[in-house]
């Protein structure tokens, strides 16, 4: 996840770099008050959407969100239960300590070992079961994000539509922000599939 952010994050400070190189490197590049730039007889356009406005109100990505922090609370019951178990047996030893012979000792702490070991191997395979369906559902937001936005441009015709991120982009016109459609399409695209 943190590489491709990083990767995601390196592609949009290359597109701000080129973006600066189209507006400042040469005099007379962009054409008119629109979002579409011209260079060397080529034309294009940018658009860009404000991704923490997409998680904080694209409906399908908080129903994800919601299901993850399930996932999430029933694994840790689960693991909750297996320290009440193992709890449980270390107090049973307790009660035992004195009654008890060197074998039964040495066979309790055995077991108290391994019931440890246990746990620790059910918590790596709950927190990577639940990494691998956190990736896998941030994954396909992304492809719906994706999709959605093949479609909207077909009759728009941007060059780029960037993701926006205050410790990349520093300054953008609000003029070319297409955040409002983008969730008000993804959301009308999920009551659909709902």
């Amino acid at each position: 996840m943190k590489n491709s952010l990083l990767g995601i994050n390196i592609v949009l400070a290359m597109a701000v770099a080129v973006l600066f190189y189209f507006q400042f490197g040469r005099k007379n590049n962009v054409a008119s008050a629109a979002n579409t730039f011209h260079q060397n007889g080529v034309s294009f356009k940018i658009a860009y959407f404000e991704m923490d406005s997409v998680e904080n109100n694209y409906e399908y990505l908080k129903d994800v969100r919601n299901v993850l922090r399930q996932m999430e609370q029933q694994k840790s019951n689960e693991l909750a239960e297996l320290r009440n178990q193992n709890k449980a047996k270390l107090q049973a030893y307790q009660k035992k300590g004195s009654n008890m012979n060197q074998e039964e000792i040495a066979r309790a702490n055995d077991e108290l070992m391994r019931l440890e070991n246990e746990l620790k191997t059910q918590e790596q395979i709950k927190m990577g079961e639940l990494q691998d369906e956190s990736l896998k559902k941030m994954q396909q937001i992304k492809m719906k994000i994706e999709d959605f936005l093949k479609l909207y441009n077909k009759d728009k015709n941007y060059a780029y539509i960037l993701s926006s991120s205050s410790n990349i982009i520093y300054y953008k016109d609000s003029t070319y922000n297409i955040t409002t459609e983008l969730i008000s399409g993804l959301n009308e695209a999920y009551k659909k599939n709902k």
